[in-house]
């Protein structure tokens, strides 16, 4: 019995890391695709405050399922995408393949709760249920292995959303190359400026645990307090003493 579950184990690890390994391997001759199903079920289904209507994104799963196959049957290549309708791409299917996860456990009290009944998988964002061009992928593998990995924007922390309260506001309109700039501007002046993710005096911040998590990625060019400064309304002095808030998992729902 036990070698049959280090058999498996290690089939599993083996899928696993091809996949994480086979994100450069993708050979696609797509061209960029219109975002305007996964916007209008955003329009729908998401309110002004970022909150999520799971229920209305059942009802209408055959529309996300069209996008989301839309999403599947066109990689980003260097060829005829440009850098901002990729960075759109991934950051709209990290969202819409979120809401995927949660429907499809729904009804769950938090996204952390989905990956207990699943054998050797650690957590939620591990699970391999993204499947684009013949790769499958998990929601690690799209923001650490291909938006972090292969964008130099911090404030892609401010527009990925893991459906948990503390999370930045699911946006209630789809990501274009157009205007993906100003959106995630926009997201980062709201997510910064929001007291119940943090709390920003001139001698104190209390910040949201992904200033900590991923603080090298909003530190590579300035410190920590000059960054949140840039989208601050309250101004913080660089003396500031720094604490990071406790992070609350439970659903995004409305």
């Amino acid at each position: 019995m036990n070698f049959m579950k280090n058999l498996i184990f290690i089939f599993c690890l083996t899928i696993s890391l091809s996949s994480c390994f086979a994100i450069d391997k993708i050979e696609s001759e797509s061209k960029p695709i219109d975002h305007s199903i996964w916007n209008n079920l955003l329009n729908n289904h998401v309110d002004d405050k970022g909150l999520v209507n799971y229920r209305g994104f059942i009802a209408d799963s055959l529309l996300l399922n069209k996008y989301l196959s839309l999403v599947s049957d066109n990689h980003p290549n260097d060829k005829n995408w440009e850098t901002n309708e990729q960075l759109t791409y991934w950051i709209n299917a990290y969202n819409a393949f979120t809401v995927r996860l949660i429907i499809r456990n729904y009804p769950s009290k938090s996204i952390r709760d989905i990956a207990g009944a699943i054998p050797f998988i650690n957590s939620s964002w591990d699970i391999k249920f993204i499947k684009i061009e013949n790769q499958i992928y998990d929601l690690n593998n799209l923001e650490h292995g291909i938006i972090r990995e292969h964008f130099n924007e911090p404030k892609i922390h401010f527009a990925l959303v893991c459906s948990a309260m503390s999370c930045p506001s699911l946006r209630n309109e789809a990501y274009v190359p157009q205007k993906l700039q100003t959106q995630l501007t926009e997201q980062a002046k709201k997510f910064i400026n929001n007291p119940e993710k943090n709390k920003i005096s001139a001698n104190e911040l209390e910040l949201s645990k992904i200033f900590m998590w991923y603080k090298g990625d909003f530190t590579h060019q300035t410190s920590l307090i000059d960054f949140i400064n840039l989208y601050s309304e309250t101004k913080a002095e660089n003396k500031a003493s720094i604490k990071y808030l406790d992070y609350n998992w439970s659903l995004n729902e409305q």
